[in-house]
Parts: structure tokens; C-alpha cells; sequence
């Protein structure tokens, strides 16, 4: 029998069941990917964040439960960049407060403030400038929008150094 054909392939489906026996109480699986050539990308998360020490504990339990013999792969864990767009909505909960860019299912761009996350969707605080009738110039307007979890294509925090 051919080696190639001795190797076993790993799957998303094992590997998040894997990492779901070892997460801590807060802590949630935000994305697993498993690459033809067996490269394990697994990123968590947690309501207080992720430490080093908590990926490294993921991963050797991760790596404790396969079998390096039968199975010739890559492990990295950690948690999500600030930069990426969120993947589950627990992320959504998480930023409560902050400043998100999002985009909707309509391709509608807007830039507010988390004010909720719920089980259905989230509440933006959206600022725009608009010409009030019987006003010359723009005004500031604030507005509360809602949007559904399925009205979201992408959304993700906006960094700010201020």
C-alpha cells in the first residue's frame, strides 16, 4: 500500500470537537480551518480575551489528541486580529461599546457604536450629517439602527489610537 494512502485526513469537524472538550468557562471556538496539506488554523476567543498561556494549553490538548504517526500536520492557535471581521456572533457581544464598521446583506456601509448584541441582532449608534427641513445647513443627527445577524455581511471594530 502506498504511504500517501496511510495518512489520515483531518477534519474541521474533529478538530472543533477537539478544542470544544478543552475551552475554559467564557472562552468560545471563533473559527477552525484545516487545509489540504493539514495545516490547523484554530482561533478562540473570550469574553475578557485570549492569553498565550490559553493557546498554548489548547494546542497541546489538541495536539495530545492526535496521532503524529498517522497524521503529518501543522497546529497554530490563537485568537482572533483586531483587524479581522467577525466570524460569530459572540463577537458581536464581546465589543458591546465600541466603534464597529459593518456592512449590511444591501451593501450599505455604516460606522457606529455597539450599543446591544442580542440573540436576533445588534443596536448601532449612527451619527450623520443631514439637512433638517427648514435648516440651511447639515446638521448632526443621531439614530439608533438595528440590524439582524442575517443583515450583516461583515462588521468588524474600528482600531483607534486616540
Amino acid at each position: 500500500m502506498s504511504p500517501i494512502l496511510l495518512l489520515i485526513m483531518i477534519t474541521k469537524e474533529k478538530i472543533t470537537e477537539i478544542v470544544g472538550e478543552k475551552l475554559e468557562k467564557g472562552m468560545f471556538l471563533v473559527d477552525v480551518k484545516v487545509t489540504p496539506s493539514q495545516v490547523i488554523h484554530v482561533e478562540i476567543d473570550s469574553m475578557d480575551g485570549i492569553t498565550i498561556d490559553q493557546c498554548v494549553a489548547v494546542s497541546r490538548f489538541v495536539e495530545a489528541h492526535l496521532n503524529r504517526e498517522n497524521e503529518d500536520f501543522e497546529l497554530q492557535v490563537s485568537s482572533p486580529g483586531i483587524d479581522q471581521f467577525f466570524k460569530v456572533n459572540r463577537q458581536f457581544h464581546k465589543n458591546v461599546g465600541r466603534e464597529l464598521d459593518v456592512v449590511t446583506a444591501q451593501n450599505l456601509e455604516v460606522r457606529g457604536k455597539l450599543m446591544e448584541a442580542g440573540q436576533e441582532g445588534i443596536v448601532l449608534e449612527v451619527t450623520t450629517r443631514e439637512q433638517k427641513e427648514g435648516e440651511k445647513k447639515k446638521q448632526w443627527v443621531t439614530r439608533q439602527l438595528s440590524l439582524g445577524y442575517d443583515d450583516i455581511k461583515k462588521a468588524r471594530v474600528v482600531i483607534s489610537f486616540k
